[in-house]
């Protein structure tokens, strides 16, 4: 590694400090001086200063710390004579009378680290809570976050990966170092997408190499998924997730420990990159129980996860915390289990003994290379990055755990093994609120060295989150470029366009997008909608095919293939698009409605009203589903039930002028004029523009030979049918007028 920077502190007021090195092998020690410059707080980032965190200072103890770093060619020497079962003893004091002489003794192993550690480097922003949601940064800063990569014998590390819009997270890679795996939200803050790509020294994630965990067809029905915490395996073939997860979040302003989560909720689930399919992993499927932290054994044969019984994330009557191990956090302990993957057909879980059942909660495993120790993080409660996390190690097979040496005095957690299994690297604030990472030696017996820090990882006030060993040679990665993540920021800015009536503006995004990436569903899906909205059906019918042939399971494009069709009067082709939706939301009133309307327009009345009986079921207190049984029954001369069903939804919806209308006319084919005309008067206290309404009412008071009344209402029903542009209508009403001199009702 690079040379490290020794501290010591000293009363006295010396200016010039005796370095002095001795050899256990006898060679001859090394003298030099060295003004003992005092410690400084670092690189400052002036983008990442907010009202919401403070510049790193101090403390009392480190400002009076002195540091002297070995030059390069010191540094040889001592790894030279100081490595193995040889050791170098260096001492330091100063010129003053009153100072003291200190000395460490250190030891170079012979193990090589042998890879460098990708890791993130984030700005510490924090933002305000919101339910459920895990948001540790304010939205403005994620342009902010870098991801870098770390060679320890460098002085500094590489810049691989910046300017991402959108949040990338969670990280893994196979042992090879020839495959990633990484969160990578997606559009409209879809958290369910996970992005698996080959490693190459300049690579890229497109959205083909995105997959989504919502694909799960065991996931909960309106339950989103974040798919908590994925992992790719070691051969790259398969990656393990938390999902149908609920998951207690707190954001806090105070950037030091500026956020609590962990699941209460879920199950272990599995996506194979062979079959493209995401499957629940037997074994750890019950929801009696929160299944989290799932990793790989070396081999892939086996996983290591937490376990804890499942809970509410948000109990009744709780207050929310207001800082990090607040007693207010709800209480939640996980044992660490071990279950067999066995191609996903899972098996039984059994404990592991030395990780459960001990009173602390016990969470994100590791397993060493070699298969022999796993690693992980305790803690009174939840998981990771707690102010009180401790690292562990116990034998993979259960045992004695033993605190380690390396823990700092603050929150110790985000582990990763070297792949020879010599060295592991970890997080923690032991040494700044701004977290940095460590280096600890671990040797055969599993013992660890004291930990060393890996200096200028980053500048002061960021933090080193996620660290992770990657089996890469030099220059094996140099960038990393995300197209996916411009796909998603026009997807989005084009979406919001549509939302907002901006149809022009937001075709022109979405055809940008498209160009990004050609083959993505949800974007020929979304443009057809917009150019449906503008009238341009032919086209919009053209993008909803494609998008269907991207996506076969795809019911939103079946839907609006399904409306276009009904729209040009092919029926058979509506029925089957409406259909196929239905297998995938067998329990949609709106897509039962539709069907209804289908097979009406091909004369199947019966069919139709069949359909539109299940979506009041489905809907009861939906007005509309009753208006639409309404019309089925008055297509099919059934007055009595016409008139049941729209009173249903007048009472529903009392300004439902549609529905009031419908009911009048129902009435009147009943022969009941004075209700029709009751409900025609009430129509039109809602809309007096209501155009059908006056010239109904017009011809009923003109059957009742009430001519001064009908020659208002036809008048009423020729100017709204004008300015309507209803040209039939205002047609009938000028004949009626025409008439009226010598109407029979005069």
């Amino acid at each position: 590694m690079a040379p490290p920077t020794f501290l010591w502190r000293d009363p006295s007021a010396s200016a010039s400090w005796l370095i002095e090195l001795n050899f256990g092998d006898g060679s001859p020690a090394i003298q030099l001086q060295s003004p003992g410059p005092l410690l400084q707080v670092g690189e400052i980032d002036a983008r990442c200063i907010s009202e919401t965190n403070e510049l790193p200072r101090l403390t009392p103890e480190q400002a009076r710390t002195h540091t002297w770093t070995p030059n390069t060619e010191t540094w040889e020497r001592i790894k030279r004579q100081a490595t193995g079962a040889s050791a170098a003893t260096v001492t330091i004091s100063g010129d003053s009378k009153t100072s003291f002489a200190g000395h460490v003794t250190i030891q170079i192993s012979k193990d090589p680290v042998g890879a460098p550690i990708f890791y993130r480097d984030v700005p510490l922003m924090p933002t305000e809570t919101e339910k459920g949601v895990i948001k540790p940064i304010v939205p403005s800063a994620l342009p902010l976050i870098a991801w870098r990569l770390r060679h320890v014998g460098e002085n500094r590390s590489h810049l691989v990966m910046e300017h991402v819009s959108t949040c990338a997270n969670c990280h893994s890679f196979s042992k090879d170092g020839a495959t990633l795996g990484m969160d990578l939200d997606g559009p409209q803050n879809d958290k369910s997408m996970y992005a698996i790509a080959s490693v190459s020294p300049h690579m890229a994630i497109r959205t083909e190499d995105v997959i989504s965990w919502s694909s799960f067809p065991g996931l909960l029905p309106g339950h989103p998924t974040i798919a908590f915490m994925p992992q790719l395996s070691p051969d790259g073939r398969y990656a393990v997730a938390t999902l149908n997860e609920e998951v207690y979040v707190a954001n806090f302003k105070d950037y030091r420990f500026l956020q609590v989560f962990y699941p209460t909720r879920g199950i272990l689930a599995w996506y194979s990159r062979e079959t493209r399919r995401v499957e629940s992993l037997p074994g750890a499927d019950n929801p009696g129980y929160v299944h989290t932290n799932a990793v790989w054994s070396p081999d892939g044969r086996y996983l290591v996860f937490a376990r804890a019984k499942a809970r509410d994330p948000y109990p009744a009557g709780r207050k929310m915390a207001e800082f990090a191990n607040d007693p207010n956090e709800p209480p939640i302990q996980y044992d660490l289990y071990r279950i067999p993957f066995n191609n996903g057909r899972g098996g039984h879980a059994e404990a592991i003994a030395g990780a459960s059942s001990n009173g602390m909660s016990n969470s994100f495993p590791r397993v060493s290379p070699d298969g022999r120790w796993i690693v992980f993080v305790q803690s009174r409660n939840g998981q990771l990055m707690r102010p009180d996390g401790r690292l562990y190690i116990v034998p993979s097979e259960g045992g004695e755990a033993r605190r380690m040496r390396c823990n700092t005095p603050l929150m110790n957690s985000w582990h990763s093994f070297a792949p020879n299994g010599r060295w592991m690297v970890f997080s923690s604030k032991g040494r700044s609120r701004y977290t940095q990472m460590f280096l600890t030696h671990i040797d055969e017996a599993g013992n660890d060295s004291p930990a060393v820090l890996i200096e200028n990882a980053t500048a002061a006030n960021r933090a080193v989150n996620l660290p992770e060993f990657v089996n890469l040679q030099p220059g094996g990665l140099v960038h990393i470029d995300v197209p996916a993540a411009e796909f998603y920021q026009l997807f989005d800015r084009a979406w919001n366009l549509g939302e907002k009536g901006e149809t022009e503006a937001a075709v022109a995004e979405w055809r940008k997008a498209l160009q990004l990436s050609p083959d993505d569903a949800k974007a020929h899906n979304n443009l057809g909608t917009v150019l449906w909205r503008r009238g341009e059906l032919d086209e919009a019918v053209t993008h909803y095919v494609k998008a269907l042939e991207l996506k076969p399971n795809y019911p939103e494009a079946n839907n609006n293939l399904g409306v276009a069709f009904v729209r040009q009067g092919k029926w058979d082709a509506a029925i089957t698009q409406f259909q196929k939706a239905l297998e995938t939301y067998p329990d949609s009133a709106d897509l039962q409605t539709s069907l209804g309307r289908a097979f009406a327009g091909k004369g199947k009345l019966d069919k139709a009203i069949e359909h539109w009986r299940q979506a009041v079921r489905l809907k009861p207190g939906s007005a509309d589903t009753h208006n639409n049984l309404a019309i089925g029954y008055f297509k099919a001369e059934k007055w009595e039930q016409a008139i049941g069903e729209l009173q249903k939804a007048v009472e529903i919806s009392p300004g439902f002028v549609q529905a009031r209308f419908n009911l009048g006319r129902a009435y009147a084919k009943k022969g009941a004029m004075e209700p029709a005309i009751r409900e025609w008067e009430k129509t039109l206290e809602s809309n007096p523009g209501f155009a059908d309404a006056h010239f109904s009412l017009a011809e009923a008071f003109c059957s009742e030979g009430k001519t001064e009344k009908a020659l208002a209402h036809w008048k009423s029903a020729l100017a709204a049918a004008i300015e309507q542009n209803q040209r039939s209508l205002a047609e009938a009403a000028e004949t009626r007028i025409a008439q009226c001199p010598s109407c029979p009702c005069r």
